[in-house]
């Protein structure tokens, strides 16, 4: 005897709706947009950069007091911050023999944010 496998993900007739279709394809992202948003979402995705860009929400830091304040060495917080930088999150300029970091634009705040207030209704 076959068992019938119920998906309540899945419709249980198979009716399309073609002007839905058509005003959803009006919002697609292109192949090279879709893939620069889903490598922003990835380097989002690891916690410590995400508590990284936390504390430069509302200051610049140099590499030592975020190394201190997330007690991490300042090897992985360099790594880390290049990986920031490379993607456009983070901007740094050099005073000295200091290395100083913010958040390179108020986007980055706003992601931050809508994220937040994301998780904060779950």
């Amino acid at each position: 005897m076959k068992k019938i496998i119920k998906d309540e993900d899945m419709c249980e007739v198979h009716v399309t709706h073609p002007e839905n279709i058509q005003q959803a394809l009006c919002h697609q992202l292109d192949d090279e947009k879709s893939q620069k948003l889903a490598e922003i979402f990835k380097i989002l995705g690891v916690p410590s950069r995400i508590k990284l860009l936390s504390l430069l929400i509302n200051e610049e830091m140099c590499v030592c007091d975020i190394a201190e304040a997330l007690n991490m060495e300042q090897s992985a917080i360099s790594h880390q911050l290049r990986v920031l930088r490379d993607a456009h999150l983070v901007k740094f300029r050099k005073e000295g023999k200091e290395a100083w970091y913010t958040l390179d634009d108020d986007h980055v705040v706003k992601l931050m944010n809508q994220g937040m207030e994301h998780i904060m209704h779950l």
